[in-house]
């Protein structure tokens, strides 16, 4: 692999990046969900191509996997490889969200063994605050068909967990829930996406908005490294995992955890929406 970024990369450096980078627009609103392309198409970075969330960064729905399912890799692979995203290829990815949803790709493509992948600090918000070019209309990939997805797909199995492993983790409380959803939603309150409000038993909250700076840019490593040690408080981030509504935002909490020094905390992908699918899980509320 590649030495490239990693984690974040500023507007300034990907002013002047080379061109082979790959560039992947993840504006996305979960209210709207055309309102990610239709921004896309408005302006973007140029050169940046678009991935829709509901349709390339997640699997079909069945009503009891959570509100967004892992991808197929395979599938989510011949997507990339088309955009021109190889074993060696530096990707950027980036939203309108402080990284919200620009995070998601981010971790999936570290699942699928590329840790060449930055989120763009600030995301373009920052790109148009710091006055650089953006272009309009859509960027078409290059279709490559028979291409050898086994050159970029090497999923790293342990680095999500099934709802079962959190459903023992009620008992043996092995590892330590973290919940990224805002803490009105946390308690029980304001629920407005989900059937069901309140939090998984046991888990404890970690707003992804908390890895922020007041301007959508993320703190510096070394304030999230104090804010998460005090979170840990002594526990091996290998015994973290992390979730929220639906494994998106909680992929924001997981790359702050990268960058503030604490390596191998999980994902449970199904998060809350499949949690509260089922009517015989225990649901907690409250603080």
């Amino acid at each position: 692999m590649i030495d490239g970024y990693n984690t974040i990369i500023s507007s300034a450096a990907l002013s002047a990046a080379p061109s082979h980078w790959v560039i992947i627009d993840c504006r996305h609103n979960l209210t709207d969900p055309l309102a990610g392309h239709r921004a896309y198409e408005a302006g973007h970075i140029p050169g940046a191509y678009f991935l829709h969330l509901d349709d390339d960064l997640s699997g079909p729905m069945t009503g009891k996997n959570g509100r967004h399912p892992l991808p197929n890799t395979d599938e989510l692979a011949r997507k990339l490889m088309s955009l021109g995203v190889g074993p060696e290829t530096q990707v950027v990815v980036y939203d309108d969200a402080g990284g919200a949803f620009a995070a998601r790709l981010w971790w999936l493509l570290r699942w699928m063994g590329h840790e060449a992948v930055a989120v763009l600090d600030g995301g373009f918000p920052q790109w148009l605050a710091d006055q650089y070019a953006v272009e309009s209309g859509h960027r078409q990939p290059a279709v490559e068909n028979g291409v050898d997805v086994s050159t970029l797909n090497h999923p790293i199995h342990d680095q999500w967990l099934p709802v079962e492993a959190i459903e023992a983790n009620l008992e043996s409380q092995a590892f330590l829930l973290v919940d990224a959803r805002s803490p009105d939603r946390f308690r029980g309150e304001n629920e407005t996406i989900d059937p069901v409000g309140g939090h998984i038993p046991g888990a404890i909250n970690r707003f992804f908005k908390e890895n922020l700076l007041a301007d959508g840019r993320f703190k510096p490593a070394d304030q999230l490294s104090a804010e998460w040690s005090q979170l840990l408080a002594g526990q091996s981030a290998e015994q973290l995992i992390c979730q929220c509504g639906s494994g998106v935002t909680a992929c924001h909490n997981l790359l702050a955890l990268e960058m503030a020094g604490f390596h191998g905390a999980k994902l449970y992908p199904g998060s809350w929406s499949e949690w509260c699918s089922d009517a015989s899980r225990p649901i907690a509320s409250g603080s």
